[in-house]
């Protein structure tokens, strides 16, 4: 049996915020992280807002979480070129912003967790992470941790460098692709040998569908409080609407991307061919063809064909 629920976007920017349903969130975070996480609050600052930009591309939430840590949610709907760049960005924000002037940097983890609806290159794997655990010597075998402590009343070192998470869920559950010569590509050591219950959320991600034997933290609740059918008629309308909206954009960036290979490809094929008539005449001329032969077999007037033996410095 399976629940129908709202997309985990339209949650985020509508639903999760609530403290009552911080739940879902920490349920969430407790099977990516593989650690149990309590969200504590949800920030508001310049440097993550918490709002959809205007062609609803993009949205972005940051949660206070267990001992000060920080968690960075970005969902990004379309591929756009500095995706990179902006998730370095907001992940340095998150950490600048912890920092008052003149205090210690008592720099708390940040985790930058970004769900997007495109592929980036990848092929098979739906969950990536990226990590600077520790500096390594470059003459001898010696390692640095990338962690302090500012506890004199505690000798346990905490990691302070982001982490990066990027999640796909269209390729979850996709047939695996092949090289190629249409050999299996092969699988690699997996950072997480058993089967997550992570995937249970990436599954969610995609369907917006909670199935009733999902047993991952928070799914559950994901599915009781998010449920569409528990929707009034004014919320269902509004998530239809936002639903409508996203599809009209995704129509239109394919719509624009259609007109400008096929606008690139009548311009390729016009200089092309005029470039396959500019060498006709120079052959014609070489081989002594008149002008008025020339024009007869390229359909130009011999005024164009004057102008190209002139630019092409041909004697006549």
């Amino acid at each position: 049996m399976e629940r129908t629920i709202i997309s985990f976007d339209y949650a985020i920017k509508n639903v999760l915020r609530d403290k009552a349903n911080f739940d879902i969130l920490s349920g969430f975070l407790t099977e990516l992280l593989e650690k149990p996480v309590t969200v504590q609050e949800v920030l508001e600052s310049e440097g993550t807002p918490t709002t959809i930009d205007g062609k609803v591309n993009r949205l972005d939430l940051k949660a206070k979480i267990d001992d000060g840590e920080l968690a960075v949610f970005e969902i990004q709907f379309f591929d756009q070129i500095d995706f990179f760049g902006k998730i370095l960005f907001n992940a340095s924000k998150a950490v600048v912003e912890q920092i008052s002037a003149g205090q210690l940097y008592d720099v708390k983890k940040v985790y930058s967790v970004n769900i997007t609806y495109f592929d980036l290159g990848a092929i098979n794997e739906y969950v990536f992470v990226a990590n600077l655990f520790e500096f390594k010597g470059i003459h001898f075998d010696e390692v640095i941790p990338f962690s302090q402590n500012l506890d004199p009343l505690s000798n346990i070192p905490k990691d302070i460098h982001p982490e990066y998470f990027l999640i796909f869920p269209i390729i979850f559950e996709k047939e695996e692709k092949k090289d190629k010569s249409g050999n299996q590509i092969p699988k690699v050591e997996k950072v997480r040998t058993a089967k997550s219950k992570f995937d249970e959320w990436v599954y969610v991600l995609k369907n917006s569908a909670v199935k009733s034997d999902f047993t991952a933290a928070g799914i559950q609740e994901a599915g009781e409080k998010l449920d569409i059918l528990k929707m009034t008629p004014e919320e269902r309308a509004a998530y239809e609407a936002d639903k409508e909206s996203k599809m009209t954009q995704k129509s239109q960036l394919y719509t624009a991307e259609l007109k400008g290979r096929i606008e690139g490809k009548a311009e390729g094929e016009a200089i092309g061919l005029e470039k396959e008539k500019k060498e006709t005449i120079i052959r014609c001329h070489n081989n002594g063809l008149a002008i008025d032969m020339i024009a007869t077999i390229t359909d130009l007037t011999k005024e164009q064909i004057l102008k190209i033996m002139n630019e092409n410095k041909l004697m006549l």
